[in-house]
């Protein structure tokens, strides 16, 4: 099931970017005194009482601006609200409640999202300033929380603000068994028209269901080869006078719909083959363990002969060497050219995602990788390798043993990593392998 959404919204100045780092751990965002330092959107992880975040830090917004830095910060953090199950609104104490604080908590109260002021700058241990009951006149429907985001101090009460607003953990969504497909891509890739094509074929039952605190629009095809829920990341596109925004705009739309994705279908427009945004987009699914199928669109558009595949084909995996294990399709949205090859595809690569090997088949392929070729020495020290063991699926993660972990060149891993795919396929899907020094816990399953 997919983390819950929260972004950090607010005008520029008071303290989001600290904010977020101290609300992940680590220092992502960029923190200067200066306005305007966070431009897009920063993406981070949290855990709180069990429950996994997804944090979306934002540039500050300006409701009423002519500056056009701040208009693009404006409309990154309203594609952030679009896409939240929850919004935490900062402000700052030491400047008081301001007009911009009332107008954005206008905006946010028309998005229909719960809203959760957090106050800031509260850094005085014992009672609160003045200002901050100021901000009771936001009109919220819970009461504003003093937070300290260079301390640390009123995070927990935020954090347990977040959990209260959101459903409970197992009902935000309801379970069905059909494989959730995103359709990711740049803009005019055809992802749309796929989507059209795979509903208006035959003998299929189709319905829209809302996205689960989304605003993308899922939908559910069900035909011979299974039950599928695409998530189209071109449904919803708006006007702008921002240069950028159309391709900002897809970014955040892939990785919304990568995080809840069994498989993602990566669209490439033959036409201009591989754009370093589909390259961008690409890396987001990677990263981020997916199976994945790489959809060709427009084949019917170009010219061909007897070597205009092969080498098309070479020219996609040289531009996306990181994903040299997905599968390659040539399809037209307009004509239905081997559309039913994707469902075919889909269901492969998910079985393979989601395949589980034992331990005692994984060894003996450990052992005869050795055997063909000698682990690696430095100064006299060879890398002694113990054994190997699969602890989760999707994507196929794997934990090896070994003496020295610093010997386990990264070239090394990689040639275990095809022995495994040599004789266990795992075609379509990423492979994680984790290297432990013999002594060291494994990672929970």
């Amino acid at each position: 099931m997919a983390k819950p959404i929260v972004a950090i919204v607010g005008r520029p100045n008071v303290g989001k970017s600290t904010f977020f780092n101290k609300l992940i751990g680590e220092r992502r965002s960029i923190v200067e005194d200066t306005p305007g330092v966070t431009r897009d959107r920063i993406y981070g992880e949290t855990e709180w009482c069990g429950r996994k975040l997804t944090l979306i830090d934002t540039g500050g917004i300006e409701p009423k601006t002519d500056d056009v830095i701040l208009a693009k910060m404006k409309f990154q953090a309203e594609l952030a609200i679009e896409s939240a199950d929850v919004i935490i609104l900062l402000c700052d104490v030491r400047t008081g409640l301001t007009a911009a604080d009332r107008d954005i908590a206008v905006m946010l109260k028309k998005s229909g999202k719960p809203v959760i002021a957090a106050i800031n700058k509260c850094d005085r241990i014992g009672a609160l300033p003045f200002e901050f009951y100021e901000f009771y006149e936001l009109g919220l429907d819970t009461d504003p929380v003093a937070v300290s985001s260079i301390h640390g101090t009123g995070t927990g009460d935020v954090l347990d603000a977040v959990l209260a607003a959101l459903p409970p953990e197992g009902e935000a969504e309801e379970e069905d068994d059909s494989i959730k497909v995103a359709v990711i891509g740049k803009p005019n890739a055809g992802k749309s028209s796929i989507i059209n094509r795979f509903v208006g074929s035959e003998r299929m039952i189709v319905s829209s269901i809302a996205g689960t605190t989304r605003d993308a629009v899922d939908t559910l095809v069900e035909n011979e080869y299974g039950k599928f829920t695409f998530i189209d990341t071109a449904g919803i596109r708006r006007q702008s006078k921002i240069n950028d925004s159309v391709e900002k705009y897809s970014v955040l739309r892939a990785h919304m719909a990568v995080e809840r994705a069994d498989v993602c279908l990566i669209m490439i427009d033959a036409n201009e083959g591989v754009t370093e945004q589909d390259e961008r987009i690409a890396g987001i699914a990677h990263e981020a363990g997916k199976a994945c199928i790489i959809v060709v669109n427009k084949w019917d558009t170009i010219e061909k002969d007897n070597h205009t595949t092969n080498s098309y084909t070479k020219q996609v995996y040289e531009a996306l060497g990181y994903m040299q294990y997905a599968p390659l399709v040539f399809v037209s949205a307009k004509t239905g050219q081997r559309i039913p090859n994707i469902f075919e595809h889909i269901l492969y690569v998910f079985n393979q995602t989601n395949l589980r090997v034992s331990t005692g088949m994984l060894n003996d392929v450990l052992n005869d990788a050795t055997n063909r070729v000698q682990p690696p020495s430095d100064k006299g020290k060879r890398l002694k390798i113990y054994y190997m063991t699969q602890i989760r699926v999707a994507p196929p993660t794997f934990v090896i043993f070994c003496n020295n972990a610093e010997l386990f060149h990264f070239s090394y891993q990689r040639f275990i990593e095809n022995c495994l795919r040599e004789t266990f396929g795992f075609r379509g899907t990423p492979i994680k392998l984790i290297i432990r020094q013999k002594g060291e816990e494994a990672p929970d399953a």
